[in-house]
């Protein structure tokens, strides 16, 4: 009977790491195929080791035109946006979980609906709107919707962290004559830094890839993001420069990255409140 009961969990076992090694090799082998590629001066769609390791794709795609220019754009585009939905959905959190009201409920259940509207559904009508107030064409305008586009579910994983940090600490900070938004920046932002983190990089990386949104509202070239300009790789007649379409996806993808690592600490940390309501 034990024998038959260790046969099984052996089993289950390794079925279950043969699941997650597929799944693992499922993820891993793009990657592989963008990295390898990007060295590769003969590069195809198929994933191989390239004969001869080159740079020649990075030389060929960081020009001003093909690569720096785009980067500067969808970091001054997604960076500006992504900052103020931080700060937006900071402010908007806070009375959600300090006050009680019978408005908060559906509000909250307002800002879940709206988190689950396709993008494609609101576009025209932002398209319409854009035109009559003279923001198409413009990275404010860009930034705007960005930001706006986020907005929802920020307040929503921003509301679920401020609410485990203790009210006990803001009444303390009250009692010294602060104010509401100074308990906020002072008391209530250091503690759940690691929300804040979780909220800045989703943001981020949702913004980074978002094609639709700049192609549709930016009409010069000169302000199209890398997530746009991306398409210029994909030529006429199905022809694709592998090799530098994969150099530029490797470059594309660095500041997302280094965003990761500066906020892995922050992301890891965990709430530093123990033992901070005690005495």
């Amino acid at each position: 009977m034990a024998r038959t009961l260790s046969t099984r969990r052996t089993t289950r076992r390794l079925a279950a790491d043969t699941g997650l090694l597929a799944v693992a090799a499922a993820f891993a082998l793009p990657l592989a195929w963008v990295v390898l590629s990007a060295l590769d001066p003969d590069a195809s769609l198929r994933v191989k080791a390239p004969g001869s390791l080159t740079l020649g794709n990075f030389d060929a795609v960081l020009t001003p035109d093909i690569t720096l220019t785009p980067l500067l754009n969808s970091l001054i585009l997604c960076g500006t946006a992504t900052l103020l939905t931080v700060v937006c959905a900071a402010l908007a959190a806070y009375p959600l979980s300090r006050f009680r009201s019978r408005l908060n409920r559906p509000f909250l259940l307002t800002i879940l609906f709206a988190t689950s509207l396709p993008i494609t559904a609101v576009m025209v009508p932002v398209y319409a709107l854009f035109v009559r107030v003279n923001l198409i064409d413009t990275m404010q305008g860009t930034i705007l919707f960005f930001a706006a586009s986020q907005l929802p579910f920020a307040i929503w994983l921003m509301k679920n962290f401020m609410d485990g940090v203790p009210k006990e600490l803001e009444e303390a900070a009250w009692t010294d004559g602060a104010s509401s938004l100074q308990s906020l920046v002072r008391v209530v932002l250091p503690l759940m830094g690691p929300g804040v983190a979780v909220v800045t990089v989703f943001a981020f990386v949702l913004m980074w890839g978002n094609f639709f949104v700049p192609f549709m509202l930016l009409l010069t070239p000169d302000q199209l993001p890398a997530s746009v300009s991306i398409n210029e790789f994909f030529g006429n007649r199905g022809a694709v420069a592998y090799g530098q379409l994969a150099a530029f996806s490797v470059l594309y993808s660095t500041p997302v990255i280094l965003l990761y690592v500066l906020v892995a600490r922050r992301l890891g940390g965990g709430f530093a409140l123990g033992g901070a309501v005690k005495g």
